[in-house]
């Protein structure tokens, strides 16, 4: 497995994950913590925009359809807050097509993932947006 390998001064970087599906935010948190991420989570949007606000993550994955607040109006309030504004957002859904993934890329996401998702591919769009944003 590749493993990140962290500055023992420099904390690990922070992502929230917000997606109504407990098993989808288990697979995540799993592999996300097991190469050097810490990894909060939310279930539905309103609570997205409050974690978001509380911790200030350094990338925030949306899933695209949750109770209380679709992820596009999630993204939108984030966008919106001069506290999360400048925080990058990697969508995900199940339910894609070349438009929508265009749109969502328009307007400001950094990544787009499609569920069912790869593993490899998760932590490969993590570690692109995290590293585009460090420093």
């Amino acid at each position: 497995m590749d493993i990140i390998r962290q500055n023992k001064n420099k904390p690990a970087p922070k992502i929230l994950i917000a997606d109504d599906d407990e098993d989808v935010r288990e697979i995540m948190i799993t592999r996300l913590e097991a190469n050097g991420y810490e990894v909060e989570t939310a279930e539905n949007g309103v609570w997205a925009v409050v974690q978001a606000k509380k911790t200030k993550p350094d990338l925030i994955i949306l899933d695209m359809r949750m109770p209380s607040g679709s992820g596009e109006s999630v993204f939108d309030q984030l966008k919106n807050s001069i506290e999360t504004a400048f925080i990058p957002v990697i969508f995900i859904t199940a339910y894609s097509t070349p438009a929508v993934r265009q749109h969502l890329l328009e307007i400001g996401a950094a990544e787009f993932i499609e569920k069912p998702f790869d593993s490899a591919e998760l932590l490969e769009k993590v570690r692109k947006v995290i590293g585009k944003n460090a420093g």
